[in-house]
């Protein structure tokens, strides 16, 4: 089950007592040494930091999640009553959304010797991207390199350390964000400025979060995706329909041509090693016109990600997903963002980066 707990417009949020408090107690001694799923910075000059709310809850892996649906919060239908009758996205008032959204959980971890449920709570975050401190601008990056006809790549480029199936890789669900909350925020508000209402959207390589606004279940005409992890994708409470899919196994997307508006993949490109096909099948399922959006930042999972990806920087980054593009065909106007959050301490903020073309 899931039980729906205060938001809070601040940092700060008290906890009631009760089952809740006991299970983040007990499971409190398994924080203290870091999971070694934990995603991490392609930065030689990388500092460490002091474990946070993601790295508590990815300590948890041994848990199995039982609970995939999220209750109606009174909190978070005021916000999205706020936007009903709003023509455009990009003119809705959002001051009064929560910044974060609480949910508990129920995890299930085992069975007793009568064989009955053993279970502790755990509390799950969720960054809405509104009512923060940062500001978020939009800079071009121009895109320079010049591809040749003939892909360049070789089989040893999209090697990964870990070869093993990714199913096994992903089986627990990992309630956690793997970039910050400027970067959340960041793409968050860059789809409120870029998605226009009525839109249908399909969110690839997607999990527990899409990184959507608030108001999008309310506002768009369809939302859709396909992710790794069956339990997660439950838990996306933005979703209108989803399909486990591993698009290293199976490129092929499970959608009719010319289907989607827009299609989104938030910080997973980096995984895929056959993408140019990926691309080919989001290009399908595109309708004339529509938009792929591709956000990146310099954080992964290393063990999974492909070889020459690691061996690049940012910039690097930006103009092989624009190789990507060229070789899958089928898109025109292509353009890369920084959009990397501004505010104190920005110095130490996660980047993030936008490329994304059009359907020719």
């Amino acid at each position: 089950t899931i039980r729906p707990r205060t938001m809070t417009n601040e940092r700060q949020t008290t906890f009631r007592k009760g089952p809740a408090l006991i299970g983040l107690l007990l499971l409190a001694p398994i924080s203290n040494s870091l999971s070694l799923n934990d995603p991490v910075m392609i930065s030689s000059s990388a500092a460490s930091r002091s474990l946070s709310r993601s790295r508590f809850l990815s300590s948890t892996a041994g848990s199995i999640f039982v609970a995939a649906s999220a209750l109606a919060d009174p909190e978070e239908c005021a916000a999205r009553d706020l936007l009903k009758g709003i023509p455009g996205v990009g003119s809705a008032k959002v001051g009064d959304n929560p910044r974060y959204l609480d949910q508990e959980l129920d995890m299930k971890y085992g069975e007793d010797k009568d064989g009955n449920p053993r279970t502790r709570g755990m509390l799950v975050r969720r960054f809405t991207g509104d009512s923060t401190p940062y500001s978020f601008p939009i800079r071009p990056v121009r895109l320079v390199k010049e591809w040749p006809d003939t892909p360049p790549f070789r089989p040893e480029d999209f090697f990964r350390a870990d070869e093993q199936d990714d199913s096994s890789f992903y089986a627990v669900p990992r309630l956690v964000y793997h970039i910050d909350e400027p970067a959340v925020a960041s793409l968050t508000q860059y789809y409120r400025k870029t998605i226009p209402a009525g839109s249908s959207i399909l969110d690839i390589c997607s999990s527990w979060v899409s990184h959507y606004p608030m108001e999008f279940p309310k506002v768009m005409k369809r939302i859709s995706a396909t992710g790794m992890n069956p339990l997660e994708l439950k838990f996306n409470d933005q979703l209108n329909d989803f399909q486990a899919r591993d698009l290293n196994v199976e490129t092929k997307l499970p959608y009719e041509d010319n289907t989607f508006d827009f299609v989104t993949c938030v910080v997973s490109i980096d995984y895929l090693n056959r993408p140019v096909e990926v691309l080919k099948e989001v290009n399908r399922v595109l309708k004339p016109g529509g938009k792929v959006i591709m956000s990146q930042s310099n954080r992964c999972f290393p063990s999974k990600a492909i070889s020459m990806w690691l061996k690049m920087n940012d910039r690097q980054h930006l103009e092989l997903i624009n190789g990507y593009l060229k070789y899958a065909g089928g898109y025109k106007n292509t353009e890369a963002f920084d959009i990397t959050a501004d505010g104190e301490g920005s110095v130490s903020f996660n980047p993030m980066f936008i490329v994304q073309a059009e359907k020719a």
